[in-house]
């Protein structure tokens, strides 16, 4: 199963009698700072040009629920995530292309969602909308209702507990910045550092220059060099369930199954009673 598409592959298969459903997931992770700085608007870069065709998708009020104890991010009401996913089009018998403003983050987390849920053919844009080189469009569109209803797998997802316990039996990867798993700077969360056992491996390192995935067996010899071997049980965390989403797409990318801890490092470090592990090494 391809789990990335190029643009010049999407541009012609756009062009067929049953074009794939686009979803235009554009997000950042904005912390206020000092400045004032005003928080990345998705939907307004959407409005100012997006892929023709594209839905909007809202990564906070529609790939997550509220934040709280479950961290920043958590998994959305699955009623909800469904309705959101048909109003937009979304059917079990129709591919799906998703892309983000370039980073790849959010479009994973929609990617890994509809995965998770039983969507059996869910693509991302490599490279995102800075690897588009087609026309752009302000038009809304407003596709016809689609028929997916999401039934979660029985594995792929990963709490607190199996997230500890994999970091001991098999392998859980970091994908924060470097500094961040080893508690150098925490911008967000209570407390710096990472979950016992845990490698640390930066989503930045997934991909070139150009912003699109190193290829698979490149990705392969990396995760072989943090310690994936064959048949190795993996799991991922991040920061909120955002970041980690798209080192399991890079996983996807290199054929490595691996398990996502959504509620990550925002929900991990949320209780005081958990231990935290700091530096450079796993511990």
């Amino acid at each position: 199963m391809e789990v990335i598409i190029s643009a010049s592959r999407l541009a012609h298969d756009l062009t067929a009698d049953r074009p794939p459903v686009l979803l235009d997931v554009r997000w950042q992770l904005s912390v206020p700072g000092a400045n004032g700085a005003t928080a990345f608007d998705g939907r307004a870069a959407y409005a100012a040009g997006h892929l023709p065709g594209a839905v909007f998708v809202d990564l906070d009020e529609e790939l997550a629920s509220a934040p709280g104890e479950r961290g920043r991010h958590p998994l959305p009401d699955l009623a909800e995530f469904g309705a959101a996913m048909r109003r937009a089009g979304v059917s079990a018998d129709r591919p799906v292309v998703v892309y983000d403003g370039g980073q790849g983050w959010a479009a994973a987390r929609a990617w890994w969602l509809l995965r998770w849920t039983g969507h059996p053919d869910v693509r991302v844009l490599d490279g995102g909308l800075s690897a588009w080189e087609g026309p752009l469009s302000t038009d809304v569109p407003e596709p016809a209702e689609g028929d997916f209803e999401p039934v979660p797998r029985p594995t792929g997802l990963l709490d607190a507990a199996g997230a500890a316990a994999l970091a001991r039996s098999g392998v859980l990867l970091d994908a924060r910045a470097g500094e961040r798993y080893r508690g150098d700077v925490e911008p967000i969360d209570r407390v710096g550092g990472h979950i016992p056992g845990a490698v640390s491996a930066p989503t930045s390192e997934n991909v070139g220059p150009d912003g699109r995935f190193r290829p698979a067996d490149e990705l392969t010899a990396r995760f072989a060099a943090l310690g994936v071997s064959a048949g190795a049980q993996v799991g991922v965390y991040c920061g909120s369930g955002v970041s980690a989403a798209h080192q399991a797409l890079a996983l996807a990318v290199a054929g490595i199954p691996a398990e996502l801890y959504v509620g990550s490092w925002s929900e991990w470090s949320a209780d005081p009673s958990r231990p935290v592990a700091v530096g450079p090494d796993p511990q």
